[in-house]
């Protein structure tokens, strides 16, 4: 785990324990409003329910019976209550060891729940506008709306929107497919607009830094008007002879101490750097027609100005939909911030302030909107659609990733542990946090390099008695299956996915390349 994530849990730990007095007298008289209990339970129906004891969950599966239940968990030390998006048949048959069959025949259908994050309430309430826009450009009228009791809002759609079966498919089947794509598609459907509104009022970079550790540099992003996706950052060095005068330009150069030699065989001067300059290219539009987007040659396609990338800090959270996982409910409590998770309209959005959410002063409304049966049929297929669209093109950049060693058909052999890359490397050792993105990173890892099925199940289990906790050996073996059965690669992500490498802290240096397989080819060819 990274120093600054450690450093940052301890803080809230220790804000925790010096407001546990206060919480804890909070939660008695709060909780024990029948107005409250009531609107916990009503939601809480086919759902599974886990209560939270300040800092750590209660067991699992759990489910409420009664109203009375909240009051007599928080008489046991409870301070917030945390359900699922998915309804299940019976919320207390689930298990962490059955197959996703098994998973499939006990859901009865999920909730599609927008969870957006952020360190700014402000950029909260614009996101939630936009996605609300979005949602009533595709049909959909009823939606519920609440604080999630801290600078964060939820939003969601009922699972009554959606039609109970959708392309030959069975809607609650697809989770979490279905609300990652819809999550996705709307996330790319106003993101334009939501960095372009927020830009507005992300002009204190140092107090960002601060909050975020996102320096100016990394947040400023510029837009590909062809796609509507960010645009990559690239440098451009200029050089000149110190005997000749020969000036020559060249990109993503490495800058070390090391000087280079003139490019005329016939003069012995060193060339020196005169200028550096950004640029900026699609990596999405390169792939398609052989249309390599640049701002040196082609600007029109490229906004003309940086924009602060707001979703790079109030991003929705995606890892929210996932199976089994579990969201603050309305009207429980926050244990850092003592407020309720109460629930707003769409008109009180822009007054909205925290101290709305005061516990002892809260009106009681239902999150849970009355959605009409298919209202979200629209949506659900352009997403869909969108999906299948960005696939394709994924697909189509997967294979222009590949180039630069087709002509080894991909039979990339002769890799031993030696010549991982140390991110690789350091994965290898185990991990605190992230293991699940570790593990699909080594699983895409050693499949492209092409290691045998045993070797992957072997090297992947011991792997998995190194992290702390191991992940369970259920979860370990669907994935190694799942993966083993693709026909098609699938490349490791790229370093620059923060996600993955720079989150879990595997990144101590600049990497070679783009990704771990590419700077594995280059060392082969060194070889």
């Amino acid at each position: 785990m990274p120093e600054d994530k450690k450093e940052e849990i301890k803080k809230d730990a220790s804000q925790v324990q010096e407001k546990e007095p206060k919480i804890r007298a909070i939660t008695r008289i709060y909780y024990s409003n029948p107005l409250v209990q009531n609107a916990i339970f009503k939601f809480s129906a086919n759902r599974e329910v886990v209560p939270r004891y300040l800092e750590a969950f209660g067991k699992r599966p759990d489910s409420l019976q009664y109203p009375s239940d909240i009051i007599n968990l928080v008489n046991k030390g409870a301070t917030s209550f945390h359900a699922s998006q998915e309804i299940w048949h019976d919320p207390l048959k689930l298990n962490s060891d059955m197959s996703q069959e098994e998973f499939n025949i006990l859901r009865k259908s999920w909730d599609l729940l927008i969870d957006i994050d952020s360190p700014y309430l402000d950029l909260s309430k614009i996101a939630a506008k936009l996605l609300i826009s979005a949602l009533e450009h595709h049909n959909i009228k009823n939606y519920g709306i609440k604080f999630s009791g801290s600078k964060g809002l939820h939003i969601i759609v009922s699972s009554r929107a959606f039609p109970e079966e959708f392309h030959g498919q069975q809607t609650r089947e697809m989770f979490p497919d279905w609300p990652r794509a819809i999550c996705q598609y709307l996330i790319s459907y106003i993101r334009k607009d939501y960095n372009s509104q927020a830009s507005r009022i992300l002009t204190d970079f140092t107090a960002i830094k601060q909050r975020t550790n996102i320096s100016k540099e990394d947040l400023m992003e510029r837009f590909c008007t062809n796609c509507n996706k960010p645009a990559t950052k690239g440098l451009i060095i200029k050089f000149i002879c110190d005997r000749c005068k020969t000036q020559l330009e060249r990109r993503n150069y490495k800058i070390t101490q090391r000087q280079l030699r003139c490019i005329d065989p016939n003069c012995p001067g060193l060339l020196e750097i005169i200028e550096q300059r950004h640029y900026y290219f699609c990596e999405n539009c390169k792939d398609k027609k052989n249309r390599n987007l640049d701002s040196e040659k082609n600007s029109e396609y490229f906004e003309k100005h940086e924009t602060a990338s707001a979703d790079k800090i109030a991003k929705l959270d995606l890892v929210l939909v996932a199976p089994r996982h579990l969201f603050r409910m309305p009207y429980s409590l926050h244990e850092k911030t003592a407020l309720a998770s109460i629930v707003i309209s769409k008109e009180q959005i822009d007054s909205f302030s925290p101290k709305d959410a005061n516990p002892l002063a809260i009106k009681i409304a239902d999150f849970l909107p009355n959605n009409e049966p298919g209202e979200a049929a629209n949506l659900l297929s352009q997403a869909l659609q969108w999906k299948s669209s960005q696939e394709k093109d994924e697909e189509k950049h997967q294979k222009n990733r590949y180039k630069d060693y087709t002509d080894m058909d991909l039979s990339i052999s002769g890799v031993t542990e030696d010549i991982f890359p140390e991110p690789i490397k350091k994965l290898l050792l185990g991990l605190e946090d992230g293991k699940k993105r570790g593990l699909f990173i080594l699983l895409t890892f050693l499949r492209s390099l092409n290691f045998q099925p045993d070797y992957i199940n072997s090297r992947i289990r011991e792997w998995n008695k190194l992290n702390k906790p191991p992940l369970k050996d259920g979860y370990i073996k669907s994935q190694i299956e799942w993966h083993l059965k693709q026909k098609r690669k699938i490349l490791p992500p790229n370093y620059k996915n923060e996600s993955f490498y720079k989150d879990i802290g595997l990144l101590d240096s600049k990497p070679e390349a783009k990704n771990p397989i590419s700077e594995v080819v280059r060392r082969l060819r060194r070889v």
